[in-house]
């Protein structure tokens, strides 16, 4: 397996250096010709604008400059912690593009009004209103929106949480493509061969892609449920190594492929697949078959266990116009800076509508659009799709319009918070205002 250039991490890093560069960058963002945004103010340009506020910003840590620090989700650090979460653990280098692709921005800032709870508000007040730290809405190769606050800039890597998930269902389908995986019907223990004779093992890739592989795994983002065991194993100086720490989960609950169970187990498990199967790291593979091929314009990183073995349920950090670059890759059918880079009809699988009555079809709750391979449906006949991390990441795409809205977030709650249903909202009346200017 080729060499990844890793950076080690540590607490003390994390505290010190982190917040030290973080201080510099400002600085010189301060220095350039972007825009400086006064409180409240709706920026004139389409930025980018770097606003030193937010909602709740002392909550935040404002008066102690958005420290770094543990532990990792309290309120004070977390602003701090989520632009530099590759200080706390190791991690590997995904390199940039040696000429980034073009992104043009519009000479005249996006604004446009949404409805929530029987309210009419603009996109300024969703700013004032949620504790989110970017915010970037775009449309085929132009910047319509960007937006940054507390003190966060557009250097800043920011992290994905299950955002990433999405990125190895790409990844998957790449490696499909270029015939180093076979079938997605084949199992995990295929490509994995020490998950032989484990319940996880006989999973195919398809259930896998499907959060379906009927493995019991709780993940509701409490101290004791089995999402927090497996990242304590995967993240731990003294881990027991990514294979063992997934075959602790062994028991099943359901055959695979018949019911749906979000479960970061099983993204886990298709990072450990793709890794074997192209013979290099999943950072190696993204930066060569994606990252650089898409023109990003700045350095990514994603923390790993002790082995180097890239923690792939979460924890990738970029830049959010390289998210964006990343959602406008997917709106485009895998095809950006002038070459098809993800094959064409991976993406239309995975994001075809679930049939309706399917264990994929979701017609309630929080997402009624359903599931695809890694990746959440949006209701509608749209096609519109999104990557969804907890504490506020989102990624929505919506190919018809080739709109691509991209936000980080600091909620102090992992699911469920009222802002959730708000960005959403704010998503639709982004849709309604584009096909009201004839835009899609």
């Amino acid at each position: 397996m080729p060499a990844t250039r890793r950076s080690s991490g540590g607490r003390e890093t994390a505290r010190g250096w982190g917040a030290y560069l973080h201080a510099l960058v400002s600085a010189a963002v301060a220095l350039s010709s972007a825009v400086a945004l006064a409180d409240g103010a709706l920026p004139a340009t389409a930025g980018p604008v770097f606003s030193n506020a937010g909602p709740d910003a002392d909550a935040y840590g404002a008066k102690l400059g958005y420290p770094v620090g543990l532990p990792l989700r309290r309120q004070a650090y977390q602003v701090g912690n989520y632009t530099h979460y590759d200080s706390f653990y190791p991690s590997n280098l995904i390199a940039k593009a040696s000429s980034p692709s073009k992104l043009n921005r519009s000479g005249q800032a996006l604004d446009f009004t949404y409805s929530y709870q029987n309210q009419t508000f603009s996109l300024r007040d969703y700013l004032s209103r949620n504790p989110t730290t970017g915010l970037l809405i775009a449309r085929d190769d132009t910047i319509l929106f960007e937006q940054y606050q507390y003190e966060r800039t557009d250097h800043d890597r920011l992290m994905s949480e299950s955002m990433a998930k999405t990125f190895v269902s790409m990844l998957v389908g790449i490696a499909l493509y270029e015939h180093k995986i076979r079938s997605i019907d084949d199992p995990a223990q295929a490509y994995v061969p020490e998950l032989r004779g484990s319940e996880i093992g006989s999973v195919s890739i398809r259930a896998l892609l499907h959060m379906a592989s009927g493995i019991g795994f709780s993940q509701n983002y409490t101290d004791t449920d089995d999402n927090t065991t497996l990242h304590r194993s995967l993240l731990s100086t003294k881990g027991p190594g990514p294979v063992a720490a997934v075959k602790q989960f062994n028991t099943r609950v359901a055959a695979p492929d018949t019911v749906f169970n979000y479960a970061s187990l099983n993204t886990e498990v298709l990072g450990l697949i793709v890794s074997r199967a192209t013979g290099t790291t999943l950072s190696d593979y993204l930066q060569t078959r994606i990252w650089q091929p898409m023109g990003a314009e700045a350095d990514a990183r994603w923390v790993t266990d002790n082995t180097g073995q890239e923690v792939a349920s979460c924890c990738l950090n970029a830049t959010l116009r390289d998210y964006a670059r990343f959602g406008l890759l997917l709106a485009h059918g895998g095809a950006f800076n002038g070459k098809q880079i993800i094959p064409r009809q991976w993406i239309l699988d995975a994001t075809k509508p679930a049939a309706p009555g399917s264990f994929l079809a979701f017609d309630k709750g929080r997402h009624p659009g359903g599931y695809g391979y890694q990746i959440w449906l949006m209701p509608g006949s749209r096609g519109a799709f999104a990557l969804e991390g907890v504490y506020g990441q989102r990624i929505f795409v919506d190919p018809q319009s080739g709109l691509v809205l991209v936000h980080t977030a600091v909620r102090t709650q992992a699911t469920g918070a009222p802002g959730e249903a708000e960005l959403r909202a704010l998503w639709r009346g982004l849709l309604t205002h584009s096909a009201e200017q004839g835009e899609g």
